[in-house]
């Protein structure tokens, strides 16, 4: 792992603890619609074996076990140990059993078979990804022919008003708020890393060079959030 990695890494050890009450606040609450519009766009089904890529503190891959049932088993995957033992500790808090393994792991060199999954999600994690390309190529590879991969992160809108708007809640509301929880220099990286991410059709095309054949990129919330679906191709 290269040092620029292991910053990111450190980064989300240090806000683990208030990474959910952070996170609910950059997404004006929204978040918890996004991902069940993620997970329904993966296709996921009883009996699955699905994977949750850069899973943080567990939303996703507790909804796709949900999706997959007691007959299905989800793998949860992040390279931050703090997130993966506060998403391990939530699912233990869950009324009913998860079928859910944690793994601690790289996105970008995933401890899987070839045509392993039967679908994949990803949230917030693609923007924070030394290479992405890398990243969908490994998405690819794990993935079994036919099955898909919803991809849900931040964006920079195109409209003017709506880039103004993303920009002064970044500024008034958000940062304060981490400042509150003594994070101001870890969630001031948010603006530059949202200049720096590939726009919708950016990623469309970088999907389509690591293998994927249908690729969609819906936008949402005015642009400010996109959810990139790929599909394996059959063989």
């Amino acid at each position: 792992m290269n040092s620029s990695a292991s910053e990111i890494r450190d980064l989300f050890d240090r806000i683990a603890p208030v990474y959910d009450q952070l996170n609910n606040g950059l997404s004006l609450g929204m978040h918890r619609i996004w991902k069940r519009m993620t997970v329904k766009w993966s296709e996921a089904h009883p009996g699955d074996t699905c994977l949750d890529v850069c899973c943080g503190s567990g939303d996703l891959a507790q909804l796709l076990a949900r999706e997959v049932g007691r007959t299905g088993k989800v793998y949860g995957v992040d390279f931050s140990a703090a997130q993966l033992a506060i998403a391990q500790q939530r699912a233990k808090t869950q009324p009913f059993p998860l079928s859910i393994n944690w793994v601690e792991a790289d996105a970008l060199n995933l401890p899987f078979e070839d045509n392993y999954f039967n679908a994949a999600t990803m949230g917030y994690g693609l923007r924070n990804v030394t290479d992405i390309p890398q990243c969908l190529r490994e998405l690819y590879r794990v993935l079994k022919p036919g099955a898909k991969a919803a991809i849900l992160d931040f964006h920079r809108p195109t409209q003017e008003w709506v880039l103004a708007f993303q920009q002064w809640y970044l500024d008034t509301i958000v940062v304060p708020r981490a400042t509150a929880f003594g994070l101001t220099a870890e969630y001031a990286y948010i603006a530059p890393s949202l200049e720096r991410f590939p726009t919708g059709q950016q990623q469309v095309e970088l999907a389509r060079n690591a293998g994927f054949t249908s690729t969609v990129h819906y936008r949402i919330a005015a642009g400010m959030m996109g959810v990139l679906v790929l599909t394996k191709a059959l063989k």
